[in-house]
């Protein structure tokens, strides 16, 4: 890397923590940045009641497969509401395959080690879901435009 000054941009870039307390700043940090305050209030409860690395995990992809079945939902009744326009769902099914890929390669950028499970740790599955949970819903609210401009709402 070339000595230069470096943005805010380049001075945010992850760097591994050296020592656990470092991991707990650097995750609190995350936590609040990230929006892990907006999980839901199965998951928070599930959360609360959790005792282990492994129930913090299994709640957090729980909370991943509510996500995933409410965007399932609403880009159901999108292309239900869209289906007299044959264009616009072929136009919406490339949409979401792109989105789809877009997920895929941002979760890949935010953890880019090919051994996941040694480089990241026993909490890696729990922030892996938490952060595909908080992607899906935030698409969710993308799919939810698409179904207001479909059910008659203003174009």
């Amino acid at each position: 890397m070339r000595a230069v000054a470096r943005s805010n941009h380049q001075a945010m870039h992850y760097r591994k923590p050296k020592n656990f307390f470092s991991l707990l700043g650097v995750l609190f940090f995350v936590g609040i940045g990230s929006g892990f305050g907006q999980n839901s209030a199965a998951y928070k409860a599930c959360n609360q009641k959790a005792q282990t690395q492994a129930e913090m995990n299994r709640c957090a992809h729980e909370e991943a497969t509510r996500a995933d079945a409410e965007l399932n939902r609403v880009y159901d009744r999108v292309l239900s509401k869209a289906a007299a326009e044959s264009e616009a769902v072929a136009k919406i099914k490339a949409a979401e395959k792109a989105w789809i890929a877009y997920r895929d390669a941002y979760m890949e950028a935010m953890y880019p080690a090919a051994n996941k499970q040694s480089e990241y740790g026993s909490i890696y599955p729990m922030e892996a879901d938490l952060l595909r949970a908080r992607l899906t819903s935030q698409h969710v609210v993308d799919l939810k435009e698409l179904l207001q401009q479909y059910s008659g709402g203003p174009r």
